[in-house]
């Protein structure tokens, strides 16, 4: 006679502020659990998470630099928000931020307008379009293998992102290299998004203040999503085939139609995202232009339980990581605390949806609860 778990689904309706509740349960659970594993090792949990702190918003130079890398987190999560609210599991972030930087770099790198006279506004409205376009075409691949072949969109958006950064590679180690690094010149000036610290002449005040207009981009977009999942037709058809696919069917939606559209708006989402990258901080294509953003993007798609508005937040709190992490001795500090917070929200999502049961098995097997089976354990 053995026990065996099981899952059931909740009936009940649980209190609209629990799922909020667990999200920054598992941050703060997650924080706890790294320190113990940093105390581990010989690490001080205390001062790590302290100099986190200073190092991410002790000055107005670290705040930007934290919206900056939230930028790309904010896009690629908005993105994943929108796929995962219709169960589609889009990990294809990284490679649609990759391809998407690639197809914005081929504004400067062909050229496509004449850099010289075409105004810096036309330019980098191009670059935007081709960057949205890039991922969007990205996101097109697995959205139509999804849709018509009902092929796992989790095995070929993974598979996609090796194929976008090789594809990267190939082009800034090749054609477009600069002489010979793993990169491409320098983009002209009339490329590059405003930031803040070009303005530093003028105003001291903004002097290292690396901030860019990407984040109204993101911010922009969060509008947009949140207006899209709460306001619109199309929102209420993502909700309802991603609750019910056959009451959706049987609702005459086209279900095919609306998982490549929605696999293609959240891939120009990230693309987006790559050009502003490209654009605005490193001014070139070059390799390793990410650290995980689309990776990153998931977890907090996840950890916002897919509300637009949450995912501003929790991009900020990635960025800090992210900007933290960079200074932080054991190195991988962050992305420890990042796949830990991953795996208890993942786990306290499950637990909202389902109830965990005990079941004897044997003769005279019946369900028991938890408490109940360690009680029979005990005898």
């Amino acid at each position: 006679m053995g026990l065996r778990l099981e899952f059931q689904k909740r009936t009940e309706d649980h209190p609209k502020w629990l799922p909020a509740a667990t999200s920054i349960g598992a941050v703060l659970l997650a924080f706890v659990i790294s320190g113990f594993i940093l105390k581990s090792v010989g690490a001080d949990p205390l001062y790590i998470y302290s100099y986190f702190w200073t190092a991410s918003f002790g000055s107005w130079g670290s705040i930007s630099d934290v919206v900056v890398k939230a930028t790309p987190l904010l896009l690629i999560g908005l993105g994943s928000a929108l796929s995962f609210k219709m169960r589609l599991w889009n990990i294809g972030g990284e490679g649609q931020f990759y391809m998407g930087a690639f197809f914005a770099s081929m504004v400067v790198l062909l050229p496509m307008v004449n850099l010289q006279t075409t105004p810096k506004i036309v330019v980098l409205g191009l670059m935007m379009v081709m960057g949205m376009v890039g991922g969007a075409l990205f996101g097109f691949i697995p959205g139509v293998l999804r849709a018509k072949y009902n092929i796992n969109e989790v095995i070929t958006t993974l598979m996609l992102n090796y194929i976008a950064v090789y594809w990267n590679n190939y082009w800034i180690f090749g054609k477009y290299s600069d002489a010979g690094f793993q990169m491409t010149k320098m983009f002209p000036k009339v490329a590059w998004l405003p930031r803040l610290a070009d303005y530093a002449k003028q105003y001291k005040f903004f002097s290292g203040i690396t901030l860019h207009a990407g984040v109204i981009f993101g911010l922009i977009a969060a509008v947009i999503v949140w207006i899209i999942l709460n306001k619109s037709r199309w929102g209420y058809k993502i909700t309802l085939i991603g609750d019910n696919p056959k009451a959706a069917r049987y609702a005459g939606l086209d279900i095919t139609k609306n998982i490549i559209l929605v696999f293609m708006f959240s891939g120009a989402l990230a693309g987006l995202a790559g050009m502003a990258e490209v654009s605005g901080v490193v001014h070139r294509l070059q390799e390793r232009i990410s650290t995980s953003y689309g990776f990153s993007g998931v977890i907090v798609a996840w950890l916002a339980k897919l509300n637009p508005v949450a995912v501003i937040i929790v991009s900020i709190l990635f960025g800090a990581l992210i900007v933290a992490g960079r200074e932080i001795q054991p190195s991988g500090v962050s992305f420890l605390i990042q796949g830990i917070t991953l795996f208890l929200v993942i786990s306290s999502d499950v637990l909202l949806k389902y109830t965990l049961r005990i079941e004897r098995t044997g003769k005279h097997s019946k369900s028991i609860e938890p408490e109940a089976a360690l009680t029979e354990e005990a005898k």
